[in-house]
């Protein structure tokens, strides 16, 4: 593997406590975190003992001040290992931007520090039954009484949905504006007329709580807007999906060398007419064009995230970051699982897991479809 000059022998040490932490903490749960549909608190507040929550928010939000790079470790970890249930990354580098960047300082000293602590666990809610990559189509409504807001609607797939006690819905404050008339609200779990559905069963990522959320008539306090006026909303999230899909890159990334180093040892060890599997041209010629592309895509990720440190990674790179990317991520874990025979369609081996666990991510965050569009209009 090439060197990764962008991070320093500080940024490698704090590597080194994510690796150990994840190890102990969570590799040895993970299975039972997907019977159960979700990770349990308990993986929260340890991580946030160690900073693994929200390490870029400011010493006085609670977070310990660092660049972004830190929070890119978390993640990489986080893939590398498989551990596709534990949600952090939306939560720290999602959530908490919205609410650092737009937010009243009052609702930062009120959110942040508990975030930071791993008290508040968060999510936020675009995605609609009838909405998905077109955000201008969302139909949930936040329309003001004279008193409150009043919230109406429902989302899907929300992820870290069960377990929120805090999420940002994408509402529209005036229906008749469009994406001018979107709005971002900040809607604790607890509020009367907010209902949790189902934790929904999908192909892969089965530790992940990915939920529908349903609001009727929920009353929204004019100080949970966020920002400074209405209509603000969708200039809020184009502002913050680089970053989003930065995420997503980095993750897809570090689980093709999860996968890729999984498979190498695979087949040194696995026998087939008496000899290591590793020993076929195909299997040689297979891994060494899936290490070249993972090697274009690690140089790739890294230079994305430099740009993103110096403030520079515009739209359409993050847009071409994310769909290639991903792209390698199932091709490569296809290519993997077939080298693992018929052992790789088992679940118990993690291959198959990942295997699954990829597909979502030519879907979220903008399908892949959407990434070239956005890629097209700015020749």
């Amino acid at each position: 593997m090439l060197s990764r000059p962008i991070y320093d022998s500080d940024v490698n040490q704090f590597r080194d406590t994510v690796v150990r932490f994840l190890q102990n903490e969570a590799v040895p749960y993970h299975d039972q975190w997907e019977k159960d549909g979700q990770v349990s608190r308990e993986l929260w507040e340890k991580g946030a003992e160690l900073g693994l929550l929200c390490p870029s928010l400011p010493e006085e939000y609670g977070g310990a001040g660092v660049d972004f790079r830190y929070s890119a470790v978390v993640m990489e970890e986080v893939s590398r290992l498989g551990l596709s249930g534990i949600g952090f990354f939306l939560h720290s580098d999602i959530v908490a931007p919205y609410i650092h960047h737009y937010g009243t300082e009052e609702q930062k000293q009120k959110y942040l520090p508990k975030m930071a602590r791993g008290e508040m666990i968060t999510a936020i809610a675009m995605t609609e039954p009838g909405a998905g990559s077109d955000l201008q189509g969302i139909r949930t409504s936040a329309i003001w009484d004279g008193e409150h807001y009043v919230l109406n609607g429902s989302k899907t797939f929300i992820t870290n949905g069960q377990m929120a006690d805090l999420v940002i819905v994408v509402a529209k404050t005036d229906p008749k504006e469009g994406a001018k008339g979107t709005s971002l609200f900040l809607v604790e779990a607890d509020w009367p007329g907010f209902d949790k559905g189902r934790n929904l069963d999908k192909v892969g990522m089965k530790a992940q709580d990915t939920s529908e959320l349903f609001f009727q008539d929920v009353k929204v306090p004019k100080e949970n807007l966020l920002g400074s006026a209405e209509g603000q909303g969708f200039m809020q999230l184009m502002q913050e999906l680089p970053q989003e899909r930065l995420l997503v890159g980095l993750v897809a990334l570090a689980a093709c060398e999860g996968a890729f180093q999984w498979t190498l040892d695979y087949v040194k060890e696995r026998q087939a007419f008496g000899k290591p599997v590793i020993g076929f041209q195909n299997t040689r010629f297979k891994l060494a064009e899936l290490k070249a592309d993972i090697t274009a895509g690690r140089t790739f990720v890294d230079r994305c995230l430099e740009m993103h440190l110096e403030g520079k990674l515009d739209v359409p790179t993050a847009a071409m970051l994310k769909q290639w990317s991903t792209d390698l991520q199932c091709r490569v874990m296809d290519e993997c699982l077939q080298l693992f025979g018929g052992y790789g369609y088992m679940t118990e081996y993690p291959i198959a897991r990942a295997w699954a666990d990829a597909r979502v991510q030519r879907i979220y965050a903008g399908t892949n479809e959407i990434m070239k569009e956005i890629v097209a209009r700015s020749l």
